[in-house]
């Protein structure tokens, strides 16, 4: 299985910047695609941006121009630069990767305990 740990989150002003780190831990072949999502209280869990192993990255509308997402393959980790917060950021974020096992089966990983990323206005 694959373990993902968050962290980075914490308490800023809106117009202030962020940066998450994802580290993924485990048995297997590669790592595919990896993501970030976030759940404000009270909402779904939503997809925020992802990232191939080539590095092709996508990003949901409402961070487009402010979030960066990147990776580390080597270190099988993923960040998310997180710049000109507003308080509508304000959620849990949580990662999640495809992983391809030695089994040559694809799965995604479990959900971490993810990181609360707070913004005052």
């Amino acid at each position: 299985q694959v373990q993902l740990v968050e962290s980075g989150g914490g308490l800023v002003q809106a117009g202030g910047s962020l940066r998450l780190s994802c580290a993924a831990s485990g048995s297997f072949g590669s790592i595919n695609a990896m993501g970030w999502y976030r759940q404000a209280p009270g909402k779904q869990r939503d997809l925020v941006a992802t990232i191939t192993n080539r590095h092709m990255a996508n990003y949901a509308d409402s961070v487009k121009g402010r979030f960066t997402i990147s990776r580390d393959n080597a270190k099988n980790t993923v960040y998310l630069q997180m710049n000109s917060l507003k308080p509508e950021d304000t959620a849990v974020y949580y990662c999640n990767a495809e992983v391809t096992y030695y089994s040559n089966i694809r799965a995604f990983g479990s959900w971490g305990q993810g990181t609360q990323v707070t913004v005052s206005s």
